[in-house]
């Protein structure tokens, strides 16, 4: 009985998320407890994102001076400036202000996409 010895393991193909948008929108939900939380608890999501990007964890709790939320703002363009993400300014404000909540799951999903930017897809071929 003959038998088959395999020399070379398939290798995985590896796919980086290096791109100049947002890798979600702005009302996209894909974990169900982060969006609850911050539905929920607004001011504890905000501080606790800030707190991931590097921020002081109480910083968001200053939103409330302002037309527009100034350290939402900020943290848009912050996280627009790091990932190298194309947007305008203009953007930043209407989200900061008409989608806190939203804008700040928004930063926590790109700062976990881009966090953990590789993909492993098995490109064997089963015989």
């Amino acid at each position: 009985m003959a038998t088959k010895m395999v020399i070379q393991q398939p290798k995985p193909l590896v796919v980086a998320a290096a791109s100049d948008q947002w890798s979600t929108s702005i009302c996209e939900c894909d974990n169900v407890n982060e969006c609850c939380f911050s539905v929920w608890c607004f001011p504890c999501f905000a501080c606790v994102t800030a707190r991931d990007h590097g921020e002081c964890l109480c910083l968001p709790l200053l939103d409330s001076c302002g037309c527009i939320p100034p350290v939402t703002l900020s943290m848009r363009v912050s996280t627009r400036r790091r990932y190298g993400i194309t947007d305008s300014i203009c953007n930043d404000c209407v989200y900061s202000f008409f989608c806190g909540p939203c804008s700040w799951c928004q930063i926590r999903r790109e700062m976990k996409a881009r966090l953990h930017p590789v993909t492993l897809f098995n490109n064997s071929v089963r015989h």
